[in-house]
């Protein structure tokens, strides 16, 4: 049978990259290694895991220390070849036993967040850590206990070295996890330069402003394009959309869970690719098809020397201009195009929609009806 070409493992192994650990995967290796020392005295070093897919890789651990009735363990993640913000970040679990029937209850300590606002998968006042890195620690707990006779019952301490500078970074201030990072991971696996993290945070940011009971959401191409729609709508910063180059993420994801209305804003040649259909808006992965302003300049009334130039044109931004002088609204004809696209990925949800295109200054140079 030959082998599944698609999937993380197809995509490791064509670019050559190293993958990495997440810090769910790391506070699980702390956790295990403090609370083994806490009920032997030792250290297990390197420690040893178990992924949600059965992986087993060994961490080595960074630092140590037994004192009383607790037990810290630290390791260092290893985002591989990923530019992960955390590469680096000392991760440490402290493992404090507890009377039995106290369950395993989790503790942030310095440099990871407190969840502040509803919306996320955790309750308000927890520590921010998320649920499967949970479940592998408490998995581990349970798997050590069994070994040496123990209840498992016990507080773990997560906590993270410059955590709070390094979270500035982050989504964390705006989804209102304050104090820290998140403690991550589905798989526990980082896949270097992998989309799914900022993904992940687009679809988070839509379900807090939803649970904080914001109707209208903007999803933004950078800052400038935020400041623009502030400006515009007055939207708080919950409901801003970090949205990047991933405009089919947002739609997707707010196509399965619907906000009154929609603004997407970003800068004119970004929205002429999805005007095109382009849902990735990445350099790498879409151009703007000069062919296709042309033809949109056409329709608005320029005439063939006008429409020639735009398709010869070296930018979307030297095609606007050409357009801008002739009195021909491109601007506006590529947000009512982009608009029409963003409709049809949302395919009827009860979504209201409207587009703003940019310049570099944040002039607003094109911008569509409300539909």
């Amino acid at each position: 049978m030959s082998e599944a070409k698609g999937g993380r493992g197809a995509q490791l192994k064509h670019t050559g990259l190293r993958p990495g650990w997440t810090t769910g995967a790391c506070a699980t290796a702390a956790t295990t290694a403090a609370y083994t020392a806490l009920l032997t005295g030792d250290f297990p070093d390197p420690v040893t895991i178990v992924l949600p897919k059965g992986q087993s890789p060994a961490f080595v651990l960074a630092m140590e220390e037994l004192a009383g009735d607790r037990a810290t363990a630290g390791v260092v993640k290893d985002a591989g070849d990923d530019p992960d913000v955390t590469h680096g970040a000392l991760v440490r679990a402290t493992v404090r036993r507890l009377p039995p029937g106290s369950g395993v209850v989790f503790r942030a300590g310095p440099g990871v967040g407190t969840v502040t606002r509803p919306g996320l998968p955790l309750d308000v006042g927890e520590p921010a850590i998320n649920p499967v890195p949970r479940q592998m620690m408490r998995d581990h707990i349970a798997r050590v206990a069994a070994d040496h006779g123990d209840t498992g019952d016990v507080e773990i301490t997560v906590s993270v070295d410059h955590g709070e500078e390094i979270a500035r970074s982050t989504w964390n201030p705006r989804l209102g996890i304050l104090g820290g990072l998140s403690i991550l991971g589905t798989t526990g696996i980082v896949v270097p330069y992998s989309c799914s993290a900022w993904i992940d945070s687009i679809r988070r940011g839509v379900d807090v402003a939803r649970a904080a009971g914001h109707t209208h959401v903007a999803g933004c191409t950078g800052s400038t394009s935020e400041k623009t729609v502030v400006a515009e709508y007055g939207l708080p910063e919950i409901a801003l959309l970090d949205m990047g180059d991933f405009a089919g993420a947002v739609l997707k994801y707010v196509r399965r869970h619907p906000v009154d209305r929609l603004t997407v804003c970003g800068g004119f040649a970004k929205l002429s690719k999805l005007a095109a259909g382009h849902l990735d808006l990445h350099s790498a992965r879409s151009q703007v098809d000069k062919g296709f302003l042309a033809e949109l300049a056409r329709q608005g009334g320029a005439d063939a020397s006008l429409t020639a130039g735009v398709a010869d044109a070296n930018t979307g931004l030297a095609a606007l201009q050409l357009c801008a002088a002739a009195g021909v609204p491109l601007g506006d004809l590529v947000a009512v195009a982009a608009r029409d696209q963003a409709l049809s990925v949302l395919r009827g949800a009860p979504v209201a929609v409207d587009v703003i295109c940019i310049d570099r200054a944040g002039t607003v140079v094109g911008r569509s009806d409300v539909r």
